[in-house]
């Protein structure tokens, strides 16, 4: 069934914009396999450092702080510092919807991640949403045993960030390798890569070494026992 609820995600995604964040966006296609608003904490969720998050409020609802630019947690190899996993979930194909804002004042390399396909500490994919882009900004990433790896085929010039809020999006096709990831344009994606090396895995947001917000995440994919 979630093979069917992916396939009919990304082909949807290809032909028009799925804003699933605005109040009139209505019902979709399927319900996700799991949608976080952290109304209820942040308890399904594990940091690498538990004191570089905080939730706070923000109008009539919550969200998840990240507050520290660096953590106090050394990753085996050359990777972000700041990550918070979700627990539990591992998938192979997926789409995943986060919403989030930047919150460090203005720079080159302001950015937030997202984690994908995430095996343990130092077996993963990551995006990096970089304001400037260069070979470690604003990339889509692999992190295999060794310093993260540059894997994109397409990216642009940077990530616009203000300090408001914004929609990303990654799909990932394991059949394929294939991994797209937008930003708020939800027709056109800002960074493609093809890679097999992972097929499933936990997925996480943070930052290398920013702070940012996260207000609202949600899952749609292909739930897989880890093997």
């Amino acid at each position: 069934m979630y093979r069917l609820v992916i396939m009919t995600l990304l082909l949807l995604s290809t032909h028009l914009s799925i804003d699933v964040f605005a109040e009139d966006a209505g019902e979709k296609e399927a319900a996700p396999l799991f949608s976080e608003d952290f109304s209820d904490g942040a308890k399904k969720w594990t940091p690498t450092d538990k004191t570089a998050w905080t939730l706070k409020t923000e109008g009539d609802h919550q969200v998840y702080a990240l507050i520290k630019k660096k953590s106090d947690y050394e990753p085996p190899v050359r990777s972000p510092y700041n990550r918070a996993i979700l627990n539990d979930v591992v998938v192979s194909d997926f789409v995943l919807d986060v919403k989030f804002r930047s919150t460090i004042p203005d720079y080159n390399h302001r950015s937030l991640c997202l984690f994908f396909g995430y095996q343990n500490e130092s077996h993963f994919y990551y995006v990096h949403f970089g304001k400037k882009t260069d070979d470690h900004a604003n990339q889509i990433f692999i992190v295999n045993e060794k310093p993260r790896t540059k894997i994109s085929t397409k990216t642009t010039a940077g990530t616009p960030w203000d300090d408001e809020w914004h929609h990303a999006r990654i799909e990932r096709s394991v059949s394929t390798g294939e991994i797209k990831v937008y930003f708020d344009d939800m027709k056109t994606p800002v960074m493609t890569a093809t890679d097999k090396t992972f097929a499933w895995g936990q997925i996480g947001i943070g930052s290398f070494d920013d702070t940012g917000d996260f207000e609202t995440v949600k899952l749609w994919g292909q739930q897989v026992k880890p093997e």
